[in-house]
């Protein structure tokens, strides 16, 4: 008796011809994104270019935490950024599952505050509008969980110079992206928004390599350790886990943002993309 085979031909994708000044866009912020990166390891002065932008993405980071924290229904009693571009929270939780969340939303946070910009300039959403509204949310999370839960808390698990540093950078990212948002003409403001999307995904991942090697090679706190400790799985196998949700999250932002299925007579750019 024989068999039939049926081979599926592939569907073929290619760029969605109205997002090509989307792609060119992103790809710009993307190269300009990697040449300062190179450039630092021969000129460290130029590190400081990309300085304000690691440190927005450890707000957005530690952010994640604080989000998550108040979600599960525990207490956050500070948020600090250190720096060197690191950052803690810390809070109260009970049980593992509340533990899972908030150690993972760090990370995975950071990679959907990214994947979210780019969905955003994919659709021509205004780049002010998401200007502001970063500003508006490294604003609270400064206020709100880098001075007044510090305080009410008395001081107990920062020190005063830590609150004093989450306050500056703060508040200076806080001033500064609303400036860009007022005051940038749209260009500008289209490519502050991409390059912003783009420091936050890169910074995701090469923060997910330094946890790994920190917890291959050493005995460091850390979002790894944390789960490590809340679950009895090893902490390196929780960076594979973030590692591979976080490359899903880039794929699937990446897909909306440029790529449009061939079809013929159809004008739906995302029909069947997925």
């Amino acid at each position: 008796m024989g068999y039939e085979r049926r081979f599926t031909k592939a569907m073929k994708y290619t760029i969605a011809e109205d997002a090509r000044p989307q792609v060119n866009l992103l790809m710009f912020a993307t190269v300009v994104s990697f040449a300062l990166w190179i450039v630092s390891w021969f000129i460290p002065l130029t590190s400081y270019l990309v300085y304000p932008l690691q440190l927005f993405a450890t707000f957005i980071h530690e952010g994640g935490h604080v989000l998550a924290t108040i979600f599960t229904g525990n207490s956050v009693q500070s948020l600090t950024v250190s720096p060197d571009t690191s950052g803690a929270v810390w809070s109260q939780s009970t049980g593992w599952l509340s533990q899972l969340f908030i150690s993972s939303a760090g990370y995975i946070g950071t990679t959907a505050f990214g994947a979210a910009l780019l969905t955003w300039i994919r659709y021509g959403y205004s780049s002010r509008y998401a200007l502001y509204a970063s500003a508006w949310l490294v604003g609270v999370f400064t206020l709100f969980f880098g001075v007044l839960a510090p305080f009410w808390n008395l001081l107990a698990t920062v020190t005063f110079g830590s609150v004093l540093f989450t306050v500056f950078s703060g508040a200076v990212l806080t001033i500064g992206l609303a400036a860009i948002a007022r005051y940038a003409n749209l260009k500008w403001a289209n490519f502050a928004l991409a390059f912003l999307a783009v420091q936050c995904l890169l910074n995701a991942i090469f923060s997910l390599f330094e946890l790994f090697f920190i917890s291959a090679f050493s005995n460091m706190h850390s979002d790894a350790a944390n789960m490590a400790a809340a679950t009895s799985i090893p902490a390196i196998v929780w960076v594979f886990i973030w590692m591979g949700i976080s490359i899903i999250m880039i794929s699937v932002g990446m897909r909306v943002y440029a790529v449009g299925k061939k079809s013929s007579g159809n004008d739906s750019v995302f029909e069947d993309t997925f």
